[in-house]
């Protein structure tokens, strides 16, 4: 299992998105590969920076998949602000 986290937070090099496509393509129906990202599809060739190859890497994920979508209020988030806030309330 392959298990990529907040893709989308950095834009990706040309080179680097070359190369991430080459891995997925690899991978891709030979192990499980689970990604986690708070960008929709459409923005994917905004942080890849070339919508050939944010279509090339899609297709692949999405090719068998399962997408859980999952909104609500943000876990890390919400233990940030009460560690803040019992730190800001100690004498």
């Amino acid at each position: 299992m392959l298990v990529i986290d907040e893709v989308g937070y950095l834009p990706i090099p040309e080179i680097e998105g070359n190369l991430f496509l080459q891995l997925i393509s690899e991978l891709q129906e030979q192990t499980a590969i689970v990604i986690t990202t708070n960008k929709s599809f459409e923005s994917w060739t905004e942080f890849l920076g070339d919508p050939t190859l944010a279509t090339a890497i899609l297709d692949r994920l999405s090719y068998r998949c399962e997408i859980i979508k999952m909104d609500g209020k943000s876990y890390r988030l919400k233990n940030r602000q009460s560690f803040l806030v019992q730190v800001n309330t100690k004498p």
